[in-house]
C-alpha cells in the first residue's frame, strides 16, 4: 500500500508526549519558534505568579499584548498549576526575606491566630505578605524568563527543523 499516509509513507513521530504536540501545530502553521518559546516562557513564569487566580488573566493579557497563541499559553499556564501551589510559601518566605518582616504568618497556624486577631488585621497582614512574595517572584522571574527562553529558542528550532516538510528540488522540464 502506498501514496500518502499509506505503508511506505515514512513515519517520523517528533511528539509523542501529548503536550509538545499543539506546539508543533504552531510550528507548522508557520508561528515563528521564537514566539513559541516566548509563550512557553511566559506561560511557564506568569503561571508561577505567587497570587492564587491571578495567573489565567496575566497569561491572556501576556498573550493578546505581545501576539501569543492564547490556548497555547494557557495550556502551559494550566500545566505548571501545580508548581504554583508548590512555591507559594518559597515566595512568601523569600519575599519576607528581602523585605526583612516576620514570617510567622506564613504557615496555617500563623493564618489562623491572624484571622483570631480579626479579619481586617488577617488580610491587611496577608496583602503584605503576598505584596512581598510578588515582588521576590518579579525578581527571579525576569531572570527566570531570560533564561528559559535562552533555553527554549534553540531547542523550539530544532523541534521546527524536524517538522518542516522536506524540500522537493524542481526538476527541469
Amino acid at each position: 500500500m502506498s501514496g500518502i499516509g499509506g505503508a511506505d509513507a515514512p513515519r517520523v513521530n517528533p511528539a509523542p508526549n501529548r503536550w509538545l504536540r499543539p506546539f508543533i501545530e504552531l510550528l507548522r502553521q508557520g508561528v515563528s519558534p521564537e514566539k513559541i518559546a516566548l509563550t512557553i516562557a511566559l506561560g511557564i513564569i506568569l503561571g508561577i505568579t505567587p497570587v492564587l487566580g491571578s495567573t489565567m488573566l496575566l497569561c491572556a493579557l501576556a498573550a493578546i499584548v505581545l501576539r501569543l497563541n492564547l490556548p497555547a499559553i494557557q495550556l502551559v499556564n494550566g500545566v505548571v498549576y501545580p508548581l504554583q501551589i508548590v512555591l507559594l510559601i518559597p515566595f512568601y518566605r523569600l519575599g519576607a526575606w528581602m523585605f526583612r518582616t516576620d514570617v510567622s504568618a506564613i504557615s496555617l497556624s500563623g493564618v489562623t491566630a491572624l484571622i483570631r486577631e480579626g479579619v481586617g488585621h488577617a488580610v491587611r497582614t496577608l496583602w503584605v505578605v503576598t505584596m512581598h512574595a510578588l515582588l521576590a517572584w518579579l525578581v527571579l522571574g525576569m531572570a527566570a524568563l531570560a533564561i528559559l527562553y535562552a533555553v527554549l529558542v534553540p531547542s523550539v528550532r530544532h523541534l521546527w527543523r524536524r517538522v518542516q516538510p522536506p524540500v522537493i528540488p524542481p526538476t527541469g522540464r
